[in-house]
């Protein structure tokens, strides 16, 4: 049984975080930082920006996501505190700046992985989408190739061993973005979701950079694939979200249903020739929107991604 300790240690984190999933918060060097136990040999931090995994063993420290750049050297820190081995990998699971932003200063604090890299420091890996859309925003901010994934895949899994693990990195196309990688950690039971799966907000659909709701939907069903739980549908599998709190298959299937439930009625609205605004107005989320906030970017990303006109 989670202890309340625990429980109001892991709302303090939350409390910290911006409402706007990629929007960077002022005084975003000074907020605080909260690392947990998550089970095995995997932690996380929650903090200003999207929360980080941390696998930490003998042969090193793996990250998923880097959270803000200002944030880097405390970042750090906190990881000194759990081993002192180097910073190996570094897996983004997309290219929004709050999960990506202190890759290049956390990947220069390290050494490689499997992979010789220029200049040394960690390997970063990601999917093809992420490294073209993060090159096209580098082209336009003069910024360091320094921030770029170093080792990208476009397969459908990439996997690596680290620390007596398998670790398996999944492609989901066309979901939050179009570059999602969700990681398992096979060993520890620990599957992290970036923003795909983000338990106290609506799902953000990056549709102008090819998220979509389908994709949403597939990308949650898979993660019921992966996880399972344990005695009375509680505990098992561990699910690190993208924001918000430590999670386990319950969680994932309610938000799963509520994903699905609005599709479906915003595709009924579709169907009987509704506009964009005569949607909003039939509020298809109100029943959720007291659970997880103001529905409306979300019914407009899904009513676009659905076709509407």
């Amino acid at each position: 049984m989670v202890s309340r300790a625990y429980f109001f240690t892991v709302l303090a984190a939350l409390s910290a975080l911006s409402p706007d999933l990629c929007a960077q918060p002022q005084n975003v060097a000074s907020a605080p930082l909260t690392v947990l136990p998550v089970q095995g040999n995997i932690y996380a931090i929650f903090g200003p920006g999207g929360n980080i995994t941390v696998q930490a063993g003998k042969d090193g420290v793996l990250l998923v996501d880097t959270m803000f750049e200002e944030l880097a050297p405390r970042i750090a820190a906190e990881i000194k505190k759990l081993t002192d081995r180097p910073i190996r990998y570094i897996i983004d699971t997309h290219f929004h700046p709050d999960h990506v932003g202190g890759n290049a200063a956390l990947a220069a604090m390290g050494t490689t992985g499997a992979s010789p890299i220029d200049g040394g420091g960690a390997t970063i890996i990601a999917t093809d989408g992420v490294v073209n859309r993060m090159t096209a925003q580098l082209k336009d901010r003069q910024a360091p190739a320094r921030n770029l994934p170093n080792d990208e895949y476009s397969s459908a899994t990439k996997d690596l061993y680290l620390n007596g693990e398998a670790i398996i990195v999944f492609h989901e196309p066309k979901a939050h973005t179009d570059g999602d990688s969700m990681v398992f950690f096979r060993r520890s039971d620990v599957l992290s979701t970036g923003d795909i799966f983000t338990p106290e907000r609506y799902p953000f659909l990056d549709i102008a950079n090819g998220g979509s709701v389908q994709g949403e939907i597939d990308a949650l069903n898979h993660i019921l694939r992966l996880t399972v739980p344990a005695r009375l549908q509680e505990g098992g599998t561990k699910v690190v979200p993208g924001h918000g709190r430590l999670c386990d298959e319950a969680d994932v299937v309610e938000y799963r249903e509520m994903v699905t439930i609005i599709r479906d009625r915003i595709q009924d609205l579709i169907k009987s020739g509704k506009t964009l605004a005569q949607v909003k107005a039939a509020r298809p989320s109100l029943d959720y929107d007291t659970r997880y906030g103001s529905g409306d970017a979300f019914v407009e990303a899904v009513y676009k991604s659905l076709g509407g006109k």
